[in-house]
């Protein structure tokens, strides 16, 4: 039974020709130290050591050491090998997936594949793992399956597939799920703005069982769907009621809270008590600090922005200046935004964002020729801006839009909604404002 498993499973991932699959790993076999070979030790650090030793290391090189060992049987040490790639953060690819699939110990670790699949933004084909290992009854889900399921789901906002998945957590496990599977199903809710089922998951998930990713994973929700108030909530009710101590997500979630529903006073009181009274020297990150600083620079303390970033107890990255950058479009302030940009060319001369938000602070303050200046130098330079990307949910297929796309089979259609959708909106800016130079790209 185990082995007609691994035949379907390989089938259904890899998809492509076998005989290409092992031309490429014998090929790379060639590069793999011998001791590969002769080692029988089947330590997990033998598959650190050998990517070390390996000069090159890429995706067909650590396929090729998955693999041997594969061939050898041993397949606890091929498993360790695919979850040393993953950490390495090398991108496995159909052959790694199909190969690691051939090992024994696959299918007590099925999971490995489908959060493998997530964990490098292929999280259409995790969840399509998921639902063909499904169809054929080969692989029962179980409560280490639906967690990283449901996460890849929830990375694609696919509501009217996450609740199929959930459906079916129900049939295969009742309502007695893990901590794992419920905090799933709570950031899964939060992530599609339904914070009422996420509510739901977080009551029916025992007091005593909540952990902090289950509250986090509450604030993170009520921040991210704009309701600050609760995030808040939240917090301070998992603060008086429980034992738990907020770590450095939980701390960012409310912050992000108090930024994004213009909680100031709160956010800068959340922040002053992580600098002086929450025992936790570890507690502020970079990000906390960036944080602030685009939550000030976003309601117009500039003063207040500019010494925080000078008293920072560490040198500001990229992400700081875009955070008073932005603040500097929304405000129209010309000196700072001077300012920011520069700092960020320095760190990244390429980044096209950066002229962009520049310009828009050149033309909230009517400074035309300074927008003309760096129109012609995006233009000479060939920069080009990463081209947006949306999607939306339509009786249960994903339709993706991306920018300037052509290929679309509906594209004249969904040109010329956008269209109607683009007059729309600078009619509506005409009746609030005067008409700024914004950079709009729909090309």
């Amino acid at each position: 039974m185990v082995s007609s498993q691994r035949l379907y499973l390989s089938r259904i991932v890899t998809r492509k020709s076998h005989s290409l699959a092992s031309a490429l790993v014998t090929k790379s076999q060639e590069s793999i130290p011998k001791s590969v070979g002769c080692s029988d030790s089947g330590s997990t650090c033998e598959a650190h050591q050998l990517f070390d030793e390996i000069r090159d290391l890429n995706v067909i090189s650590g396929t090729a050491v998955i693999g041997r060992f594969v061939k050898q049987n041993r397949h606890v040490e091929a498993i360790h090998a695919f979850k040393r790639l993953l950490y390495l953060g090398i991108r496995p690819n159909e052959f790694t997936f199909g190969t690691v699939i051939g090992s024994s110990s696959f299918s007590r670790d099925v999971k490995l594949v489908i959060g493998g699949f997530s964990q490098t933004g292929r999280n259409e084909e995790a969840v399509r793992t998921f639902v063909d290992m499904l169809r054929e009854g080969v692989v029962m889900p179980n409560e280490s399956t639906f967690p990283c399921t449901i996460t890849a789901i929830s990375n694609i906002a696919s509501h009217g597939g996450g609740k199929s998945i959930h459906a079916c957590a129900i049939k295969f496990l009742g309502q007695q799920y893990n901590v794992f599977v419920w905090n799933s199903l709570i950031s899964f809710y939060s992530k599609c703005g339904n914070m009422e089922d996420s509510v739901l998951a977080f009551n029916k998930l025992h007091e005593q069982e909540r952990n902090i990713v289950s509250w986090n994973s509450m604030i993170w929700g009520y921040a991210h769907n704009g309701r600050g108030e609760e995030a808040i909530a939240m917090f301070e009710k998992m603060i008086k009621d429980t034992n738990l101590k907020l770590n450095s997500v939980t701390l960012l979630g409310v912050l992000f809270a108090c930024n994004h529903t213009g909680l100031i006073h709160e956010g800068y009181s959340y922040f002053n008590k992580a600098v002086n009274d929450y025992d936790n020297p570890n507690l502020l990150q970079p990000e906390h600090y960036a944080c602030m600083v685009d939550m000030l620079s976003r309601s117009g303390h500039f003063e207040e922005a500019e010494k925080l970033i000078k008293s920072l107890p560490l040198d500001p990255g990229i992400g700081f200046w875009k955070a008073l950058l932005g603040g500097c479009k929304i405000h129209s302030n010309k000196r700072l935004a001077e300012l920011a940009a520069s700092k960020i060319l320095e760190m990244e001369p390429r980044d096209v964002s950066s002229y962009v938000m520049l310009s828009n602070a050149y033309s909230a303050v009517e400074k035309w020729q300074n927008v003309s200046e760096i129109r012609r130098k995006i233009k000479e330079t060939g920069f080009k801006r990463i081209s947006g990307c949306s999607w939306i949910e339509v009786r249960g297929q994903g339709c993706v839009f991306v920018n300037a796309d052509k290929s679309n089979k509906q594209k004249d259609e969904v040109y010329r909604v956008l269209s109607v959708i683009t007059q729309h909106l600078i009619e509506d800016l005409r009746r609030l404002q005067r008409v700024n130079c914004l950079m709009f790209n729909v090309t």
